[in-house]
C-alpha cells in the first residue's frame, strides 16, 4: 500500500547515498562532485542572499524594523563574543566571517524542515560542505597566527611545553572535529527521519488502519523535525560560528608572554 506522506516526509533513499555529477569528464575527487551537496547549499546561499539583500533594502535609521531588529540584536551579541574572546582590536573580518558562515548554516539546517527529496538533501548532512567551511575557518585562523605573533612567534608556538607534538596535532585536527561536529548532528538527524519514516511504512502496510494512523504519523515526524531541526540545527549553527571566533582568540594566546608583541592586525 502506497502512503501519501511517505513522498513528503520520508526519505525517498537511505541517508549517505549522494548523486554525483562529473564536470570535466574525468572521476577523480577534483572532478566529480555529489549533485545534492551542489543544489541544497546553493539553495541555501541563494535564501541567505535573499535575506540579507531584503535587509539592506528595508535598512533605515530611527525605528528599525522586526527584521532590521532581529538581525542588530543577533549581530550585536557576536560582535560582544569577538570582543571578548578576540579582543577589542580584533580585526573587521572575523564579525561579518562567523555571523555569515553561523547564518548560512542556520538556513542550510532549517531547510531540513521542510519536505525535501533528492537530489535537494540536507547540505550539512554531506561532510564534503562542512569540511570545507571547517578548512577555511582553519587556514584564516593561521593566516591570522602568523600575522599577529610573526613567523617566528608562529612555530615557536607549536614548540611550547609541555609536548611540541601534542600542539601540533591539536592544530591540525581543529578543521577535523570543527566539520565532524556539524556533519554528525545533521547526518544523524537524517538517520532518525529515514528510520522513523522506514518504521511506520513498516507498520502502516500491515495495519487497517492505515489511514486513520497517516496524520499521527505526520504530527510525530512534524514534532521530531521541530526538535531535530529547529532546536538543533539551530544550536550546531551557534556552535559552528562560536568556535570559529575562539580559533581566531587561540590564533594570538601567548602573545605578549613568549617574547614577542602583537602585530597590527590591519
Amino acid at each position: 500500500m502506497t502512503i501519501p506522506m511517505a513522498g513528503l516526509l520520508l526519505a525517498d533513499a537511505a541517508p549517505g547515498t549522494h548523486p554525483t555529477i562529473s564536470v570535466c569528464g574525468g572521476g577523480g575527487f577534483l572532478c566529480t562532485y555529489d549533485l545534492d551537496t551542489l543544489i541544497s547549499s546553493g539553495i541555501a546561499i541563494a535564501v541567505t542572499l535573499a535575506i540579507g539583500l531584503i535587509l539592506v533594502r528595508t535598512l533605515r535609521s530611527g525605528k528599525p524594523g522586526r527584521l532590521q531588529m532581529v538581525f542588530e540584536l543577533l549581530l550585536s551579541y557576536v560582535r560582544n563574543l569577538v570582543k571578548e574572546t578576540v579582543g577589542a582590536d580584533a580585526p573587521a573580518f572575523i564579525l561579518p566571517l562567523a555571523a555569515t558562515i553561523g547564518f548560512f548554516i542556520l538556513v542550510a539546517n532549517w531547510l531540513d524542515f521542510f519536505p525535501l527529496q533528492q537530489p535537494v538533501e540536507p547540505a550539512n548532512a554531506d561532510l564534503n560542505l562542512p569540511l570545507a567551511m571547517g578548512l577555511v575557518v582553519f587556514i584564516l585562523s593561521q593566516a591570522y597566527a602568523v600575522r599577529v605573533r610573526g613567523v617566528g612567534g608562529y612555530f615557536r608556538h607549536y614548540l611550547r611545553a609541555p609536548f611540541p607534538p601534542l600542539t601540533v596535532i591539536e592544530e591540525v585536527v581543529k578543521p577535523i572535529t570543527l566539520a565532524l561536529r556539524l556533519f554528525g548532528n545533521i547526518f544523524a538527524g537524517v538517520v532518525m527521519v529515514y528510520l522513523l519514516g522506514s518504521l511506520f511504512e513498516a507498520w502502516a502496510g500491515a495495519s487497517v488502519l492505515t489511514s486513520a494512523l497517516s496524520p499521527l504519523a505526520i504530527i510525530g515526524m512534524t514534532v521530531w523535525k521541530l526538535f531535530d531541526v529547529l532546536f538543533i540545527g539551530s544550536i550546531q549553527a551557534f556552535i559552528f560560528m562560536l568556535l570559529t571566533i575562539i580559533y581566531f582568540g587561540q590564533a594570538r594566546e601567548g602573545v605578549g608572554e613568549e617574547g614577542y608583541e602583537a602585530r597590527s592586525p590591519a
